[in-house]
């Protein structure tokens, strides 16, 4: 008989743990025998199911759980039950199984952090990990991708911790006969419209036929590409800190004096950082092939654009569309600091007090918001030239496409305040008068309760 698994991440530092239970035989054994030691370690279990509203039969599954963890707690055992069903469906271009998995790990990680736990187990085990690596491989995955399932992860504030990861799957259906447990079969592991199922009903058969030991070879594999991406990891945090700005950007020029594959790593670790997930492969040969072939450029990336302006590159939200910009003029009157709505713009603009460099409160009563029309002037300093936007606008080195926030004009039609240059010097306050500092905060909705109206 194969040795019995137990989860060894659980620990006496630790007084509610989680486990993911989707009710197949996997989640259950590991929820049996996580509550079993913590019975002996005095912790609290909560067992988490996702109802995915994928499966005609979800309900059931649910209700045997639920009642599965009630008969274990009527016993004494230290467990309870809780579950959440996920609203909504996957959205265009996106696939069944990557909406699934997106949605499933975010309520895992709510109901987790309700429940008070700051420890998840998962129950994938080797043959779960030799599948993923043959996957990503599949799918011309960088290390990042071949490195599989990590053991142990932090995220969403949470460790997340795969404690039977290099358990064979045979140890875990002998500890399952042995304590008399059976789990539910989804029938979404034989649809051959997935990709994993194909790979687990029609490939790993074979391979496992032809070649002995071959989930252990690709579980080591995948252990490999970990220590890998961890040491390229390295060397990206290195490169980038010698070529990145405060604010983030990437110097192209200190960027391109890497050597190509640390160019590529760099870039690689920096479009992960900035977009909270890994760019596309065919964007990144885009930006290697590209980059520095002209003063500007932009290339689109999902959700967001990448844009090469002054020997920078910056990672912007994608454009908003045309109709979160409007051309009327906007009255508004500032009553006070705080954030502020701008109806017909796709921002808002912040106020607070300053002690120099802001506007009189009384120019702000009743003002204006403009789109440009042209021939607008701007003067950057107390007896300076008043000279047009386009060319203050490149003096500061605002790029093209945050040129399009409105202007800000008193009742008069003086220009107060333009985005990106600030406060025109004609309108400045005088030294030790109160005075307001203005900002622009693109992408932030309006709320109730600002100090200000707008008609």
């Amino acid at each position: 008989m194969a040795a019995t698994p137990t989860p060894r991440s659980i620990d006496r530092r630790r007084s509610v743990v989680a486990v993911a239970v989707s009710g197949g035989g996997d989640s259950t054994a590991l929820l049996h025998a996580t509550v079993h030691a913590a019975q002996a370690l005095g912790l609290q279990v909560v067992a988490l199911h996702v109802h995915h509203g994928l499966q005609p039969a979800a309900d059931a599954w649910l209700a045997g759980l639920r009642e599965r963890c009630r008969r274990w707690a009527a016993r004494g055992l230290p467990v309870r039950f809780v579950a959440t069903r996920l609203a909504g469906c996957p959205g265009p271009g996106d696939s069944v199984e990557a909406w699934a998995r997106r949605e499933r790990y975010a309520a895992l990680a709510a109901m987790a952090g309700a429940a008070g736990a700051s420890l998840v187990l998962l129950a994938h085990h080797r043959r779960d990990q030799a599948e993923t690596f043959l996957l990503q491989a599949l799918r011309g995955a960088a290390p990042a991708g071949l490195a599989a399932m990590p053991a142990q992860a932090q995220r969403a504030g949470l460790t997340w911790a795969r404690p039977w990861l290099a358990h064979d799957a045979d140890a875990i259906a002998a500890y399952l006969r042995r304590h008399r447990l059976r789990g539910v079969a989804d029938p979404s592991n034989a649809d051959a419209a997935y990709a994993r199922s194909r790979l687990r009903s029609q490939v790993m058969p074979a391979l496992r036929a032809a070649f002995a030991g071959a989930d252990a070879a690709l579980a080591a594999a995948a252990r490999e590409a970990q220590a890998a991406r961890a040491c390229l990891d390295e060397v990206a945090a290195a490169d980038l800190a010698a070529a990145c700005d405060a604010d983030g950007a990437l110097r192209l020029r200190d960027w391109r004096a890497l050597s190509p594959a640390r160019a590529r790593n760099a870039l690689r670790a920096w479009l992960r950082a900035a977009l909270g997930r890994g760019a596309p492969g065919s964007a990144l040969e885009r930006v290697l092939a590209e980059a520095g072939r002209a003063a500007s450029a932009a290339w689109p990336l999902p959700g967001a654009e990448l844009r090469l302006y002054r020997g920078r590159l910056r990672v912007l939200p994608a454009a908003a569309p045309a109709a979160a910009v409007t051309e009327a003029t906007v009255t508004i009157d500032i009553l006070g600091p705080g954030t502020h709505a701008l109806p017909g713009w796709d921002a808002r603009l912040g106020i607070e007090p300053a002690g120099q460099g802001g506007i009189a409160p009384a120019r702000l009563r009743h003002c204006e918001l403009r789109a440009r029309r042209g021939g607008e002037r701007f003067q950057a300093t107390p007896g300076g030239v008043a000279r047009s936007l386009k060319k203050q606008f490149q003096a500061a080195g605002v790029p093209a496409w945050q040129r399009h926030a409105p202007l800000l004009h008193d009742r008069d039609g003086h220009l107060l305040w333009v985005p990106g240059l600030g406060v025109d010097a004609r309108a400045l306050a005088p030294p030790g008068a109160p005075q307001w500092r203005l900002r622009w905060l693109p992408g932030l909705p309006a709320e109730a309760g600002d100090g200000a109206t707008g008609s």
